[in-house]
């Protein structure tokens, strides 16, 4: 098998590792940028991925000099990974030379620091889109229609992959809060008896009273309400200055 069918078969493979519990987005998609280079004889590579209100940070570069002109162009707000972004598409240049009046400001600072051709295509599943891969040449020529599709296809499995993670993480940041939630509430609970007992009131005025002397003191439910149950806070301070009423039969 050739090298550079090799090099595209293991990067295959190890998008394959997105699925794994313990996966790493941001050293994964390092990874992925060097091998964008080396499978496509470029000079760097980059991707910008957009957080949830769709602003777009740098992910991941191929070197410094490649992170740093991604930062230009998030500054100035103008080049191919935000014109690739907003317009879904794959993005080609050919010759920055010709693109002063499409990127008047990208075009002549990707120049000077030694750059001829850009692409970019997007990180996207169906219709949404969640960043930006940024391909760029020293020398000003086209980058093949195979090598475009390819790296697409990279593009779109390492979406999947980010996606999954993202769905997991989410996934298991509802499932804590819902177990926080229900652990919370077995709190409550006690917290509300012990309050009911030693000061008469009946449950619903106990939930009442646990609820304003913890806005009143700045503080969580949940919070007054395990110390009420632990005893180092009395029912009787949490009740203080408020109305009493007799335990309903």
């Amino acid at each position: 098998m050739p090298q550079r069918d090799a090099l595209l078969a293991q990067t295959f493979v190890d998008i394959a590792d997105t699925l794994v519990a313990d996966f790493d987005v941001l050293d994964y998609l390092s990874v992925l940028t060097g091998r964008c280079v080396d499978l496509f004889d470029l000079s760097e590579a980059g991707i910008m991925l957009a957080d949830t209100p769709g602003a777009l940070h740098v992910a991941a570069s191929s070197s410094e000099r490649m992170g740093l002109l991604e930062l230009f162009e998030l500054q100035h707000d103008e080049g191919p990974c935000l014109e690739c972004y907003r317009t879904g598409g794959q993005v080609a240049c050919d010759d920055l030379a010709g693109a002063s009046a499409r990127w008047p400001v990208f075009a002549p600072e990707a120049m000077r620091a030694g750059f001829g051709s850009v692409f970019a295509v997007p990180l996207r599943l169906r219709d949404q889109i969640i960043g930006s891969l940024n391909l760029l040449r020293h020398q000003a020529n086209d980058l093949a229609p195979s090598d475009l599709l390819i790296a697409q296809a990279l593009a779109d499995v390492a979406t999947i992959g980010i996606l999954q993670h993202r769905a997991a993480d989410e996934s298991r940041l509802l499932t804590e809060q819902l177990q926080y939630a229900l652990n919370s509430r077995v709190v409550i609970e006690q917290a509300k008896g012990v309050v009911s007992e030693h000061t008469g009131r009946d449950m619903p005025d106990a939930f009442a009273a646990l609820r304003s002397y913890a806005r009143e003191h700045n503080a969580r439910l949940v919070d007054v309400a395990e110390a009420v149950a632990a005893r180092t806070l009395p029912a009787h301070a949490v009740v203080a200055g408020k109305p009493r009423h007799p335990p309903r039969r």
